[in-house]
């Protein structure tokens, strides 16, 4: 997705909208600001103070305000060498003050940053945890990545370089311009005769830069995207030896990212340059004038450091410009993220203290998009504590049958029921710990098998762990690993065998102890001893409690009390394992094959 910016960098709705997240913590954001602009005003102290130093040491007679004599004793007033001492001790205690507030200041900024990106990434990954399924099918992991961690990131700049901290730095020209109005109007319109050329320079650098940051924020994004994908799917471009041909593409995005920085980097090595000439100009203009005008030494200091207080926030304001604007753009990225509407919905409030398993299908049908019906009109019933087979080729529909009865996908019409109610008057967390689900593909997590089997749930005690490894004939396989219990799992489990990794899933299950049990091709891709072992594990966990077992491997389902054959999201054929095979229809043929060149089951 092409990342534009916003029309104008204050949009005040989406800053709005930020800065909403401040309210917890207003009093800093107003302690904040009162710093701001209170460093503001201390900006041109100094510079004033060095000018009466200066007269002062020259024998120039100096008139001091009130505000100073108010900090001086009288008797810095009675010699030049009093004075001088006397203002140089209250600059030196005046800087003291001046880096505490700034260091608050900075701090703060920096520290309500944190607080709010803190919020607002705990609020989007929330909101990502409990998004539709059919979000992740559709949406790179590499780009939520992005979302989450890059541009909450990104906004934390509007705090710590962006707003408040501009409005410091325009408040700090204005001040220090309006002091040196007052001080001498004729050497100060002097002095800004070179800012036309600060101000074209300035609107070019932001322009050059704003549009580089773009390509730049594009670029990381392609990255992330390209880089979660590819290595978590390293195993198929290696296998197909496909290395070089995902290379080049990885160098296309990469020199895409690299050909944006250097843009980036050329536009400030232009941009700083010039702001050196024209501070350059405006000294040599001021000197020229005080040379012309016979005016006195310490007002000629004093411009030099007010040039120069006002130069330094100049040469970073576009630079903050751009940092504003692209913490809005990644703002409004992030609120897409929390505006999507394909979220779980499910308000039931029924939580009964017992689930029998009782299921039922009633005229459901369910498509991924559009009208693209993957069930249609599909119904049928599963007995309490009985199991149901659901077998079928490819696409047939068989995943998408515990998709919806977990509320993983919403169905368009139809009802389903548990136990005689719909199963959208169930709370959703407790509709889902009471249905487990034991896929195919088993995904561990890095972390220890103790932790992958509790799910770091500290209710289940280690005494309840070994005994449901035992029923599982696990315990000892996990005593002879090193470390046992606290064996450390690699990403994805991948120093296990997919046998046990499926062992490792039945456990997790037996402990949660649900209700209703879906195994979904529990048995496939596996050698024949494990195969043993998982059927071994399935009798365990389906006995007394209603489960859908889902397989291609017909004689891990000949025990099913009912076996509902699907082709095209429609029942074929529902019976039992020798009904069917009486019936010599599609299950009797797809027996047959799998059992050609083997002694039938039945």
């Amino acid at each position: 997705m092409t990342m534009k910016p916003p029309k104008s960098f204050f949009n005040y709705p989406l800053l709005k909208r930020v800065f909403s997240f401040v309210q917890p913590y207003r009093f800093m954001f107003i302690g904040n600001l009162v710093l701001a602009i209170v460093l503001a005003f201390f900006t041109p102290i100094r510079p004033y103070l060095i000018q009466v130093t200066v007269n002062t040491a020259i024998g120039k007679p100096t008139i001091l305000p009130e505000w100073v004599r108010f900090f001086l004793p009288d008797t810095a007033f009675e010699s030049a060498i009093q004075l001088i001492i006397g203002i140089t001790l209250f600059q030196v205690a005046f800087i003291i003050v001046e880096t505490i507030f700034r260091f608050m200041f900075t701090f703060g900024m920096a520290w309500l940053g944190q607080q709010v990106i803190r919020d607002l990434r705990n609020k989007v990954y929330d909101k990502v945890m409990h998004w539709e399924m059919r979000q992740f099918d559709k949406t790179p992991i590499g780009t939520l990545t992005t979302r989450t961690i890059n541009d909450i990131e990104s906004i934390n700049d509007i705090f710590s370089d962006g707003l408040i901290p501009i409005l410091a730095d325009f408040l700090t020209i204005i001040i220090t311009l309006t002091t040196m109005f007052f001080i001498n109007w004729q050497l100060t319109l002097i002095c800004l005769i070179p800012f036309p050329i600060m101000l074209i320079a300035t609107y070019f650098f932001k322009e050059s830069v704003n549009k580089s940051f773009i390509q730049v924020r594009n670029a990381v994004a392609a990255l992330n995207a390209f880089v979660q994908e590819h290595i978590s799917g390293m195993a198929v471009v290696q296998a197909f030896a496909a290395e070089e041909k995902e290379m080049s593409k990885f160098d296309k995005i990469n020199e895409g990212h690299k050909s944006a920085n250097i843009k980036a980097i050329f536009a400030y090595s232009v941009f700083f340059p010039v702001v050196e000439v024209v501070l350059a100009l405006s000294m040599g203009l001021m000197v020229w004038w005080v040379a012309d005008q016979s005016l006195d030494a310490g007002m000629l200091v004093a411009f030099i450091l007010f040039l120069n207080q006002i130069f330094r926030p100049l040469r970073m304001i576009a630079d903050k410009f751009n940092v504003l604007q692209m913490g809005m753009v990644a703002a409004e990225r992030v609120f897409k993220v929390l505006d999507n509407t394909d979220i779980t919905l499910n308000e039931g409030q029924l939580h009964p203290e017992k689930v029998d398993g009782k299921i039922e299908f009633k005229n459901v049908q369910f498509a991924y998009e559009g009208n693209n019906w993957v069930l249609d009109d599909l119904s049928f019933s599963v007995a309490a504590g009985t199991t149901v087979a659901v077998v079928g080729q490819t696409g047939s529909g068989k995943t998408s049958v515990i998709s919806i009865l977990n509320c993983l996908y919403p169905y368009q019409s139809g009802n389903i029921f548990l136990d005689d109610q719909p199963i959208e008057s169930y709370s959703l967390d407790f509709l889902r710990a009471s249905v487990g689900v034991v896929l195919q593909d088993v995904f561990l997590f890095s972390g220890s098998i103790y932790d992958n089997i509790t799910l770091r749930n500290s209710n289940i005690t280690e005494a309840q762990v070994h005994a449901a490894a035992k029923m599982i004939d696990m315990h000892d396989f996990i005593l002879s690993l090193p470390g046992g219990y606290d064996y450390q799992v690699m990403e994805r489990g991948a120093t296990l065998s997919m046998g046990q990794r499926q062992l490792l899933s039945f456990i997790r299950a037996l402990l949660y102890n649900p209700a209703i049990l879906i195994l979904d091709e529990a048995t496939s891709s596996i050698d024949t001893e494990s195969e043993r072992l998982i059927e071994k594990a399935i009798d365990t966990l389906i006995k007394g409690r209603t489960s859908i077992v889902i397989a291609h491997r017909l004689s891990t389902i000949r025990k099913a009390n009912k076996i509902i054959v699907l082709e095209k999201g429609k029942i074929q054929e529902m019976g039992s394992h020798d009904d069917l095979l009486h019936l010599g229809g599609f299950y009797a043929k797809l027996n047959e094959m799998q059992f050609k060149d083997k002694k039938s089951i039945n």
